[in-house]
């Protein structure tokens, strides 16, 4: 049990590709199924932390984007009144 905290820590220092990177190869072990239960286990736990991290970045991410781009998170157009300038009327 002494590398899960460890690596719970480290998932959100990670760039989005580093755990992605990571995620996969913790599939590619567990999918084995040659690992004994404990390291399974482990290996699990330290997935599910990648799992949760990588999503967030991905919402913030989302959230940024939309922001940009001008729509609600519901995928409505974001609009607000705006001020006209009388400039070319007389």
């Amino acid at each position: 049990m002494s590398s899960a905290p460890d690596s719970k820590k480290l998932a959100p220092d990670l760039s989005f590709e580093d755990a992605v990177k990571r995620l996969s190869e913790i599939v590619q072990k567990l999918e084995k199924g040659d690992l004994p239960l404990e390291q399974s286990l482990l290996l699990f736990e330290e997935g599910v932390g990648l799992s949760r991290a990588s999503q967030e970045k991905l919402d913030s991410a989302q959230k940024r984007v939309e922001e940009l781009l001008g729509f609600t998170s519901d995928g409505k157009p974001r609009t607000a009144p705006f001020e006209t300038r009388g400039d070319r009327d007389g």
